[in-house]
């Protein structure tokens, strides 16, 4: 009996279209379960129970078994890494499916909010399958012909649209939101600012909470930089264009290395975030908690939030509350998560490379394999700068707090706590609004300081926002050299470029405009508000940091949407709007003749 199929070439269509089919399958049965899954979480009251639960579990056998005819094509590539993540899917779907359908007894009496463990880790690998899926669409991005600049915003403004949408569920909240307070937190949440207009530990249930969550965590890291993630760890490959698409978003100058990079992030975060979440599980007392679920998931919640410099807590008084202020390895522990955060991951990723060839080229110097190589400039001038600049702008501000609040805020506090309190003071107002201390009672000095050090922020290529400590480096450099009636700037034997300079006074200009223009639209709508609550909640929400001096919840519809706005715009940059609906200018072939400007 002869073959339908008569040539190899008609063999290997067969073959593409049955691989290709299956992959649609794979993105409408994951899209499918997660759709049931938010229709089951926010609006019933039973999770996974009845007839739509046992549609819920018959759509994971069908991924599991669609995971697997991919797992054996021979039209896919699998690398060593992939290869054992999609096994070990499979594995958990077919597990999860035979403990529904009750072949498999499994119980459990630890829960996570109000689902099993079970539940919870079965909805959250569903959420990871909806999210591989969309982000291998996500690197068709590139195709789109339009600015880079406007992929960036707009990946940020779908990403706080659908988190709206998701706060608005009926069990996300346990009194119902209104539209404005959902987009005002989800905007919070996405561009890791931190201000509330409701509680996040009374108003939100655990659903509500976890969705917050997942929104920091997305904003923190970017939804570009996660989602390519993972639509190339499951893709297998970077097309030329994803690559070059990818390069500004990750701070990349070396094209080649995009997809090394891409993964040293999320690796660094990974590892960083869940590093913080043991120690603070390990160390806090179990005694503030009703369960150990309770526990894990507060762990979790604020090691994300401080790595993210998100600013969000599970406390009603943040970590003020009664019980965990007196928690200060906690708080010590969350600080440095917030630097490492903060700090930038091209000043992480720069130093891991120059510890990796100190000690490759010592080892193989003692070896004898080869001479050592010296490899110069592997920290460049804007590591150095940053480093530098993060480090006078801590001592400066702990140094300010310890001397301000003594009388104060640190006031009847121990020596260790006093020590961790004034660090933690300045490490927070850094874009990532926690508190440790009463911020109604902070001494007007202190308020101050904490208006600069909000308005500088975190660093380029970190999780926070703000101006960023290497514009404001470049800008007293620029004073610097201009007193001293030099032409050009210079710091560590290098020469700032003329680009770079005009950028830090447009980010700087813009940022007064926008900080300025949001105080006078908030007191036009709440006139009855203080001027320096006013002031300090915009600083908070263009630097996106969170701090506020008790306001937030009296704010009017108009001030809420300014606030919103402004959020957007201090996360996604004022420059980078600009340059996105600005149209650029061709190259200029003249030149005017050039003539001087009074100044002062």
């Amino acid at each position: 009996m002869k073959s339908v199929l008569k040539s190899p070439d008609e063999r290997i269509l067969f073959s593409r279209k049955v691989f290709n089919l299956n992959n649609r399958m794979l993105q409408l049965l994951s899209f499918a379960a997660f759709g049931l899954l938010v229709y089951d979480l926010g609006f019933r009251d039973e999770v996974q129970s009845g007839i739509l639960g046992k549609v819920y579990y018959i759509l994971l056998v069908l991924l599991s078994l669609a995971y697997s005819v991919r797992l054996f094509s021979k039209e896919e590539r699998y690398k060593g890494a992939r290869f054992t993540v999609e096994v070990c899917i499979i594995l958990f779907l077919f597990f999860a499916s035979l403990v529904n359908f009750g072949l498999i007894n499994f119980n459990s009496s630890i829960t996570v909010g109000n689902l099993q463990v079970k539940s919870f880790f079965v909805n959250l690998l569903v959420m990871i399958l909806f999210l591989i899926e969309l982000s291998k669409l996500s690197l068709a991005a590139n195709q789109l012909k339009i600015h880079p600049a406007l992929v960036f915003i707009l990946s940020f403004l779908i990403v706080i649209l659908i988190g709206t949408g998701m706060l608005m569920l009926p069990n996300a909240t346990v009194a119902g939101i209104s539209s404005v307070d959902a987009l005002f937190t989800s905007t919070s949440a996405v561009c890791v600012t931190g201000l509330i207009v409701l509680d996040t530990s009374s108003d939100f249930t655990f659903l509500g909470q976890f969705i917050i969550l997942i929104l920091f965590q997305v904003g923190g890291l970017g939804m570009m930089t996660f989602t390519s993630f993972f639509g190339f760890f499951f893709k297998g490959s970077f097309s030329l264009q994803n690559q070059l698409f990818l390069k500004d978003y990750i701070n990349e100058e070396n094209i080649s290395a995009i997809n090394s990079t891409l993964f040293k992030i999320i690796l660094f975060t990974l590892i960083t975030e869940g590093i913080t979440a043991l120690m603070i599980f390990s160390i806090i007392d179990r005694g503030l908690f009703d369960s150990v679920g309770d526990q894990l998931f507060f762990s979790v919640f604020h090691a994300i939030s401080g790595f993210c410099n998100a600013g969000f807590s599970t406390l009603s008084n943040g970590l003020y509350e009664f019980g965990f202020r007196e928690e200060y390895t906690v708080h010590l522990i969350i600080a440095i998560a917030i630097i490492l955060g903060g700090i930038g991951f091209p000043v992480v990723l720069g130093y891991s490379n120059y510890l990796r060839h100190v000690v490759v080229g010592t080892k193989k110097l003692i070896t004898g394999e080869e001479e050592y190589k010296h490899a110069p400039r592997v920290v460049n001038v804007n590591i150095k700068l940053i480093v530098y600049t993060t480090g006078i702008l801590l001592t400066l501000g702990f140094l300010a707090f310890w001397f301000f609040e003594e009388e104060y805020t640190l006031k009847g506090l121990s020596g260790y706590g006093k020590f961790v309190t004034a660090f933690f003071g300045t490490v927070t107002p850094r874009t990532a609004g926690f508190n440790t201390v009463d911020m109604s009672a902070l001494a007007m000095p202190t308020i101050l300081i904490y208006l600069i050090l909000m308005w500088i922020g975190a660093s380029p290529g970190s999780t926070g926002g703000g101006l960023k400590t290497s514009t404001i480096a470049v800008a007293m450099l620029n004073v610097i050299s201009f007193a001293k009636g030099k032409d050009r700037v210079e710091i560590f034997k290098r020469q700032i470029g003329n680009e770079t300079l005009r950028k830090a006074f447009a980010v700087i200009q813009l940022s007064f405009l926008v900080i300025g223009l949001g105080v006078f639209l908030v007191m036009l709508f709440d006139p009855q508000l203080p001027l320096t609550s006013v002031a300090f909640e915009i600083f908070s929400a263009f630097s996106t940091v969170g701090l506020s001096l008790g306001i937030t919840g009296e704010l009017s519809t108009g001030s809420k949407i300014v606030i919103t706005i402004i959020m957007f715009l201090g996360r996604v940059g004022t420059l980078t709007v600009l340059v996105a609906f600005v149209k650029k200018a061709r190259t200029l072939r003249y030149k005017y003749p050039e003539e001087g400007v009074f100044i002062t």
